[in-house]
């Protein structure tokens, strides 16, 4: 077994990294190299500014080359949650983007020639339980009437052609799609130096500060200049960004990808081949990558920590889980296992904006490998000074209380949910 990503260790590496000290002025400086970083760098050097990329590691290094591999559209929470939190208003907003996040993508992988198996799979919001399946069809009657008319709603028989699994229905979103993450990040890159973007990796950024207008970035192979700064580093953002760091909790999500499956496994498994969430939660969710292995996630443990050990022991968290929900996978060989962090903010809605001198797209909350390329590019055109179609612009975004470093809470989070499972 393999304790590294899938998307990392199936695709090309990025070779367009500037070397030498990190130096000079720019236009606009953009921390962080993922999905939101890259493609407000493309965007931006496409409307003539000069800018730089810093990635403290190497780009899709973090959440972007660690996810479950889903472009679902809809929101993280039910549509009738978002109508009564924010409004109807912006729930459609916030729906008709995450949209548009899967289109763009789609659009920019055809202009780009990105081979990354990008595809509208549709997605299935598999009913765990009778009163699940209850509660979906209720927001799947207000989604499909006010929002989104390409979902359909599926009975437990509908779900044989699907999932080789007992659920008890389902809502279909048909324009959610899926791709290869770290074919798609490498593309993304070697798309934006095509496009004028210099990209620094092993820069991670050490201490910013002001010279006048200016902000100067101190990383760890020098320093640069930039008139402006977009800050897209998600649950990786350190103390030095001091104002989002105590609005984002990192939470750890663990996956494990099995051996290919044979055409008879996948026959029985997931014969829909489309991407797949269950209602519970403290969750799973499940896709075929594109040799046929079985991409299987989830919050196996409530951890901000991502390393070996941490991935080992939520791997046989998740190995059970799989078990329970596909038996004649139970004894099936696991290939990879890896884990990674999610920004999480307090009410799970992404956050983007400016304050105090810094651009920022952050808080993903679980559904940023969709919507992150979107907001960078809007985020993006936002800094070069055209219309701004921010959908979240202007929602109020509180400190999360006592949380000033390491998420201490995160256990206690963990066993409400497993208690609200059990008892729901």
């Amino acid at each position: 077994m393999k304790y590294l990503s899938y998307w990392h260790d199936t695709a090309p590496a990025f070779a367009g990294g500037t070397e030498g000290d990190v130096e000079g002025h720019f236009d606009v400086a953009v921390i962080g190299g993922g999905f939101t970083g890259l493609a407000a760098a493309r965007r931006l050097a496409m409307g003539g500014a000069r800018v730089v990329v810093l990635e403290a590691e190497r780009v899709g290094s973090g959440a972007s080359g660690r996810n479950g591999g889903h472009l679902n559209n809809g929101l993280a929470h039910s549509y009738l949650a978002a109508k009564a939190e924010l409004g109807k208003e912006r729930a459609i907003a916030l729906y008709r983007a995450l949209d548009e996040s899967v289109d763009e993508i789609e659009a920019l992988v055809a202009e780009e020639g990105i081979d990354c198996n990008f595809r509208r799979a549709g997605k299935l919001k598999l009913a765990s339980k009778p009163q699940h399946f209850a509660a979906i069809a209720r927001n799947f009657e207000t989604v499909h009437s006010e929002v989104d008319p390409d979902t359909a709603l599926l009975s437990a028989a509908d779900l044989k052609n699907e999932v080789g699994s007992p659920f008890h229905g389902a809502m279909l979103s048909k324009k959610s799609a899926m791709m290869h993450m770290g074919r798609y990040a490498t593309g993304l890159a070697d798309a934006a130096c095509r496009r004028g973007a210099v990209i620094y990796e092993n820069a991670a950024v050490i201490d910013q500060g002001k010279a006048g207008a200016r902000h100067i970035l101190q990383t760890t192979r020098g320093t640069v200049t930039a008139d402006q700064v977009l800050v897209a580093t998600g649950a990786y953002t350190t103390p030095s960004f001091g104002y989002f760091h105590r609005r984002i909790i990192a939470v750890g999500s663990f996956i494990i990808a099995t051996r290919p499956l044979t055409d008879q496994e996948v026959a029985v498994t997931m014969p829909g081949n489309r991407t797949c969430v269950n209602s519970m939660n403290i969750g799973n969710y499940f896709r075929l990558s594109p040799d046929n292995r079985l991409i299987f996630g989830g919050r196996a443990r409530f951890s901000a920590t991502s390393d070996q050990r941490s991935d080992q022991k939520s791997g046989e968290i998740l190995r059970e889980s799989l078990a329970r929900i596909f038996p004649r996978l139970a004894d099936v060989e696991i290939d990879y296992c890896w884990g990674g962090l999610v920004d999480m903010t307090r009410d799970r809605y992404p956050r983007a904006g400016y304050h105090d001198g810094l651009w920022y797209a952050m808080g993903y909350s679980g559904h940023g490998a969709q919507f992150s390329t979107h907001l960078g590019m809007v985020m993006a055109d936002a800094m070069l000074g055209r219309d701004d179609r921010n959908p979240l612009k202007g929602l109020d975004w509180p400190a999360v209380p006592g949380h000033f470093g390491r998420p201490w809470f995160l256990p206690l989070v963990g066993l409400y949910y497993k208690i609200l499972d059990r008892i729901r």
